[in-house]
């Protein structure tokens, strides 16, 4: 990479922001696209002490609003002729059970969906790219997960962790059956996704204002900082070796920490039927139709 533009949804604070500042250090144009500007323009300023030649810009997004995803995309496609990075970093994790404005489970909204209509709208940037990519967050919570087609926004029966689960099995759905796609339909683009074990971030306040008392004694046995948290994101983003469809994660026990490596899918996890209903039950919520034959 030299000189790209990159783009970062929830750049402003943990996994998003050590992300952030590796792109800033190496000399690229870096997008911050967060849902509070003043949290964003506090981690430019936190990036520039760092690097005060860094090109950062602050953009508002709330990605569990559809309409802030279309504003947000027409303004980056009014100000940039091209995209080489979009990395879909922002969540939310196991908060208290709503709605959104869109009539959508805030978890699936956020996590998926608004990603899900953003990658959608930019590919077009994208694909201008010449070796352009679009890197998904999941986590580990996928693994034991399973898409509610029945009750993907929680009217019939809500519980946080299991919709969570849900949330990030369909990023990593998203992002191999992007990339099935992508090669189907002949783009240069490639879609990887990447997790970054468990990481002592600002997720883990469990929909509360801090971290609770009992979490803590874990993340300090089990997690690793954010800074080591971020490094599978910058090896889907920048490995040459890999070709799309891949999964980044640490490679110590579990997967939990350590240095990021190519990961083995639980078998089964990609199951066509489940891709290609999620895809078309996406595109018709988020009412964003891929150029895909």
């Amino acid at each position: 990479m030299n000189n790209k533009t990159v783009i970062i949804t929830g750049g402003n604070s943990g996994l998003g922001l050590e992300t952030a500042k590796h792109f800033a250090g190496q000399g690229h144009q870096v997008i911050l696209a967060v849902r509070n500007t003043e949290k964003g323009k506090k981690a430019k300023e936190e990036i520039q002490r760092a690097y005060p030649e860094a090109t950062i810009q602050v953009h508002s997004l709330d990605l569990s609003k559809l309409q802030s995803v279309r504003e947000f995309a027409e303004t980056i496609s009014s100000q940039v002729g091209v995209i080489d990075l979009l990395i879909n970093n922002a969540g939310v994790m196991m908060p208290p059970y709503s709605l959104t404005e869109d009539g959508f489970e805030l978890q699936f909204a956020s996590n998926h969906l608004g990603h899900f209509a953003l990658t959608g709208l930019l590919l077009p940037l994208l694909e201008k790219g010449e070796t352009s990519r679009v890197v998904t967050l999941t986590s580990i919570a996928h693994r034991n997960a399973a898409i509610h087609f029945d009750n993907l926004h929680g009217t019939s029966g809500y519980k946080s962790f299991l919709f969570y689960g849900q949330s990030k099995l369909a990023n990593l759905l998203f992002a191999k059956e992007l990339d099935n796609r992508l090669k189907a339909n002949h783009y240069k683009t490639i879609s990887v996704a990447a997790h970054p074990g468990i990481s002592s971030t600002n997720l883990f306040t469990l929909g509360k204002k801090k971290t609770p008392w009992y979490v803590k004694p874990f993340l300090k046995l089990a997690s690793q900082p954010a800074e080591k948290g971020a490094l599978p994101t910058i090896m889907a983003a920048t490995n040459e070796s890999l070709r799309g469809g891949e999964l980044i994660g640490p490679d110590g026990a579990g997967g939990r920490k350590g240095n990021p490596t190519v990961e083995a899918t639980k078998k089964g996890i990609y199951n066509e039927s489940t891709m290609e209903r999620l895809w078309n039950i996406s595109e018709e919520l988020t009412e964003v139709k891929y150029p895909f034959e």
